[in-house]
């Protein structure tokens, strides 16, 4: 499934739920608050920007967002709500477009990163967003944990969310670390489904942090949420907040990498 055509002119027209969903303000809220919190006053490149779910209301918060976005139609739904003048965005992969300019933080929200499929390709992202950023700075990767545990020997499938009108499951490939998400939306009468489905490649917490020293970053926080609940074995997901060094003050060289989990 190439994403370009998953994410289609379809998909961004159903992507925006306002006030209900990742756009409930319960969500959102917390969200925004703590990028705005972790930008220190600085510009701030989201990947994946999508439809501006985070970048417009950070954006009114004061904080400079650019974007980068793969899917034009997605990007086309975002200018109805901010122009270029106000949302910059470059057209290409997370992985390896390159915005102008230099950013304090960079950030990639609700699982995105996911959706890169292979290693090597989140390991360049990783890198990607050490090149857009200047000493010190931070990028945030907000992600699930897999939830293997759920999955019995041979057992391909999970059931991860059920309500009246939807049910989400997941399909597996162990072997790859893949997983297929499919989304049933029910009609009015029950009887007639809509399917909608995007494969995406599972990272556990500690593979991220290594992707991280890989491109020079190290893990300066991890919560189970943005408002900093604490990330234990039992969380669904995680915020997790990565480091440049920044120089010593008097010298050139570059610290070494404190590895260690604060």
């Amino acid at each position: 499934m190439d994403q370009q055509r998953i994410w289609d002119a379809d998909a961004a027209g159903r992507y925006d739920t306002p006030g209900t969903g990742m756009f409930a303000p319960e969500v959102l809220g917390p969200a925004v608050d703590r990028l705005a919190e972790l930008a220190e006053g600085g510009r701030a490149l989201e990947f994946a920007v999508g439809t501006g779910r985070v970048a417009v209301p950070l954006t009114g918060r004061g904080v400079p967002v650019t974007g980068v976005e793969l899917s034009p139609p997605m990007i086309e739904r975002l200018r109805t709500k901010a122009d270029e003048s106000a949302i910059p965005v470059v057209v290409g992969d997370m992985a390896t477009a390159r915005a102008p300019g230099e950013y304090t933080l960079v950030y990639l929200v609700y699982n995105t990163i996911s959706n890169l499929l292979t290693q090597a390709d989140q390991v360049a992202c990783f890198r990607n967003a050490a090149r857009h950023l200047g000493p010190g700075g931070r990028f945030v990767v907000e992600l699930w944990v897999p939830e293997l545990r759920t999955l019995p020997p041979g057992r391909e499938a999970t059931v991860w969310h059920c309500e009246p009108g939807y049910i989400g499951l997941d399909t597996y490939d162990v072997l790859r670390q893949h997983v297929v998400s499919h989304h049933f939306r029910f009609d009015e009468s029950g009887r007639r489904a809509q399917l909608d489905r995007s494969p995406h490649r599972y990272v556990w917490p500690a593979e991220l942090d290594l992707m991280a020293q890989l491109a020079g970053f190290r893990l300066e926080s991890r919560h189970a949420d943005w408002t900093g609940s604490e990330f234990t074995a039992e969380s669904r997901s995680h915020v997790s907040v990565y480091r440049l060094p920044s120089p010593t003050p008097g010298t050139c060289e570059t610290p070494a990498l404190d590895t260690r989990t604060p």
